[in-house]
């Protein structure tokens, strides 16, 4: 059995090193299957691509399809154009994509229409409900022609029941970037930023903002930040931010002693960060799973949340996107008031062992 094994952008990443190590661990017990990882090259810079791989011991790409760069289309065709080329010469039995990235539906829609090639989708069925985020196309695309769903939750596997999913379809199996993060919690790496800034435990905060709701207008942006500059009562404030948002940023004007900017972080010595931060200011899905686990308190600047066991589970609270929001979560947090949280079922660092032992059942089946 030969299964591709997809990967483009920095959550795809931490998601596939425990299913290449399970696989790997199978194979040496004498199971009949072998993996090729396809980089599609969505993420093509060395923080967002080779530290990743250097950091998750994840072994160098079968193939790299070097998409680069481009709009959404533009990305979206190269990859689905190289992939197409690589099935046609050298097919797979599945096709495994994984998150919600430009990747995932570009190869998903490739595997289909190149020949009977089954794909798995690894955290199939979530939903945010908003139709702006290119995430949630992505998403629904990928699980309109997919034929295995390897899901996160409970509440996904509702969102694919009512989409009209089969049940013996969806297997219920966890979180494969808990994986990565359980195992390599103890190698967090302790960044530079850290003696820089003088930095101490739970004495400052980690804030990452990306979605163009809140970076792609300087007022928007302006707005946010001020917020919680305001809130933070000069409580340090570590914002690794992406160049494109930094030139938004410089033209809102502000600056404080307590913001610090920082250059994109590799994810070890983010999640050190992460892990002895008071608080978590985001817009990002993963990083509220992050925190979760952590039981660092998350403060999500979203109106949707496609990962709600975050909130109703863990330590995440959706503020929305209007800044009055900010300062009564801070001050929730400065008073003790913040919500303990918990761990979703399920994420316990064996997910992808889970999604192997799957696989290799559903193939045996198959056979026979």
């Amino acid at each position: 059995m030969l299964i591709d094994i997809i990967a483009g952008a920095r959550p795809n990443f931490i998601k596939i090193a425990p299913i290449i190590e399970a696989i790997a661990s199978r194979k040496k017990s004498g199971v009949a299957v072998d993996y090729r990882l396809v980089h599609t090259g969505q993420h093509y810079d060395k923080k967002m691509s080779h530290d990743f791989f250097d950091q998750l011991s994840i072994p160098a790409p079968h193939i790299n399809l070097e998409a680069g760069s481009g709009t959404q289309a533009e990305q979206t065709a190269k990859i689905m154009i190289g992939y197409e080329r690589l099935l046609i010469e050298h097919p797979c039995d599945l096709c495994i994509v994984v998150g919600d990235v430009t990747s995932t539906m570009a190869c998903a829609i490739a595997a289909k229409k190149t020949g009977n090639i089954r794909v798995a989708h690894v955290e199939g069925g979530i939903r945010s409900g908003d139709w702006t985020m290119p995430e949630e196309i992505n998403r629904i695309v990928t699980d309109s022609i997919t034929d295995y769903f390897f899901t996160t939750s409970t509440v996904a596997n509702n969102n694919l029941l009512r989409a009209g999913t089969t049940p013996d379809r969806i297997f219920f199996v966890g979180n494969t970037m808990i994986d990565t993060l359980r195992k390599q919690e103890p190698n967090f790496i302790k960044p530079g930023i850290w003696t820089k800034a003088g930095l101490v435990e739970k004495n400052y905060f980690v804030m990452t903002l990306h979605r163009p709701a809140n970076v792609d207008s300087k007022e928007k942006l302006g707005e946010l930040i001020s917020e919680i500059l305001k809130a933070s009562q000069g409580m340090l404030i570590i914002f690794p931010v992406h160049p494109r948002t930094a030139k938004i940023l410089e033209q809102t004007g502000i600056s404080a002693p307590n913001l610090w900017l920082a250059e994109p972080m590799t994810y070890l010595e983010f999640n050190y960060l992460v892990k002895f931060a008071k608080a978590v200011i985001t817009d990002s899905g993963g990083i509220t799973e992050e925190t979760t686990v952590m039981a660092v308190p998350c403060m999500t600047l979203r109106d949707s949340t496609e990962r709600p066991e975050t909130c109703t589970a863990g330590t995440n609270e959706l503020l929305g996107t209007d800044p009055s929001a900010i300062a009564p979560a801070f001050s929730k947090l400065f008073a003790g008031e913040w919500k303990t949280g918990g761990i979703p079922e399920l994420w316990d660092g064996h997910t992808a062992e889970r999604i192997v032992d799957h696989i290799i059942d559903i193939f045996s089946l198959m056979k026979n």
